[in-house]
């Protein structure tokens, strides 16, 4: 890499150069003022010899103090990092400097308040000490898919074979590689927003971004009647129910129009043309909630077997995120592909927890007992949640919210933009009103901003997954406390 000491010919070094090298012991060199050194930089750029001017700073660096740009993929340079994560990393600053956040963000769980299924972590404990650690199957073991199957066909009335069931470290290999398998450059992928990450996968795989913009009116889930116009020469559906970050379920009638023109469109199409597929992420479907019921694509029309790829773990029914289980079952023709680009990505299902997931299934009274317990743990968060918003609605402040219906999160509304703090500050987007919240209030919920919904969406995704009961009402007060303080 080579190093400038002077500034002769910047232009035609930056030309020939694809990566600015220079080290500085102080602020400025001593042969090179802040003015020339921010012209060869200037130069550099304009010559594109870096896509998006990615700079590195610091002692981590081969010579301390050193400052380089490098030219990066197009990819690395435009994916979005996760918004959640930034959001966390403040509420995490507040919190080390001794503030009490009310902290509804994550989308995970205290293990101290829900812990996993005893069952569960005793069988990965005794499987390590059985010395389970080596390879499992680049598929899954054997036995653990067999359990997949059987749990399927007791609980889902699905029946699948081992050879369409794939294993994986959590449901985002195996969306990430359904992505690889269907998606090529410019394919187009249809996805609603809110919703988690169908964004940065279609993103990952240069897929065509159709966005569907979901409402209120109908729960935050798609219709059949928003997708046909673009169902033309697509090759993938994305649909999550129960929805991640919304709570909400879709309804038998929406996903049954959804089949309806799936179908329709793949009869449409000849032989030698790729098919339109649906991504079914049911994640939550065991945590539904009063009369609420799960559907599924397959049970209401058998032809959608064919172009249904289901997407399924432990990690959210059994409070088990960081257990890494999860299991993907479809097509055997694309099940097999993915496996194959799972091969080359190395994301396996550890061993003993395999294990002990493949026993953990096959025992139907202590999954009944524990979903029973689980259930209303979360459930009882979510009911008291929204009853503090509708009676804060009832007083007259700016918010709404959804009814619960299923996993760990409330979709609620707090609509305060145009309002100034005591200090006068206008808070002019919501943005804004997420930092208010958070500093004021000490709530911290995550904007579907965040979800792929417009920037000036005044609703939120609220989760439980942390949530200590005796915190609920004093995070209400709080947060009314804060809303009484502004004005206009």
């Amino acid at each position: 890499m080579p190093r400038r000491n002077t500034t002769h010919s910047d232009e035609l070094f930056c030309k020939a150069t694809s990566c600015l090298y220079f080290c500085s012991p102080g602020p400025v060199r001593q042969n090179r003022s802040q003015a020339n050194l921010a012209q060869l930089v200037e130069h550099f750029i304009r010559n594109e010899r870096v896509v998006g001017s990615s700079p590195i700073v610091g002692s981590s660096s081969p010579l301390k103090g050193e400052i380089f740009f490098m030219k990066l993929s197009y990819l690395a340079e435009t994916l979005i990092g996760s918004e959640i994560v930034k959001l966390g990393g403040d509420i995490r600053e507040k919190i080390r400097q001794g503030e009490k956040i009310y902290n509804f963000t994550v989308g995970d769980f205290d293990p101290a308040i829900f812990p996993i299924p005893k069952e569960l972590e005793d069988g990965i404990i005794d499987a390590y000490r059985r010395h389970f650690t080596n390879y499992p199957a680049a598929e899954g073991n054997l036995d653990l898919r067999e359990s997949i199957a059987g749990f399927l066909k007791e609980r889902e009335g699905l029946v699948y074979t081992p050879e369409e069931i794939l294993v994986a470290s959590g449901g985002r290999p195996l969306i990430y590689s359904l992505f690889r398998t269907l998606i090529d450059k410019g394919d187009k992928v249809i996805y609603a927003v809110p919703s988690w990450n169908n964004n940065h996968y279609t993103h990952l795989n240069g897929g065509e971004h159709v966005v569907i913009e979901a409402a209120a009116e109908n729960n935050f889930m798609p219709t059949a009647e928003a997708i046909r116009p673009h169902s033309k020469g697509a090759t993938l559906i994305c649909l999550c129910s129960p929805q991640n970050p919304t709570g909400t379920t879709i309804s038998r009638k929406d996903l049954a129009d959804i089949c309806e023109m799936v179908l329709a469109e793949n009869a449409r199409r000849g032989p030698e043309e790729k098919k339109l597929y649906l991504l079914y992420d049911q994640m939550y479907w065991q945590l539904t909630y009063g009369d609420i019921q799960h559907y599924d694509p397959v049970s209401l029309y058998p032809a959608m077997r064919e172009y249904t790829i289901f997407v399924d773990a432990i990690s959210k029914a059994f409070a088990a995120t960081g257990v890494r289980v999860g299991w993907s079952f479809g097509p055997a023709a694309i099940i097999n592909k993915m496996k194959a680009i799972l091969t080359h990505v190395g994301a396996w299902a550890p061993m003993a927890e395999q294990k002990a997931t493949a026993g953990y299934l096959l025992q139907k009274e202590n999954i009944d007992q524990y979903l029973h317990h689980f259930r209303a743990a979360v459930s009882e968060r979510l009911q008291k949640i929204h009853e503090g918003f509708v009676q804060l609605k009832k007083e007259g402040f700016r918010v709404d919210v959804l009814a619960p219906e299923a996993a760990i999160y409330l979709t609620i509304k707090i609509d305060l933009t145009g309002k100034r703090t005591k200090e006068g500050k206008l808070l002019a987007e919501q943005a804004e009103v997420t930092s208010y919240l958070l500093n004021e209030a000490k709530l911290a919920v995550v904007p579907f901003s965040a979800f792929g919904a417009s920037k000036n969406s005044p609703w939120y995704r609220l989760s439980v997954g942390t949530c200590r009961i005796q915190d609920i009402e004093e995070m209400i007060k709080k947060l009314r406390e804060a809303m009484e303080k502004l004005n206009g």
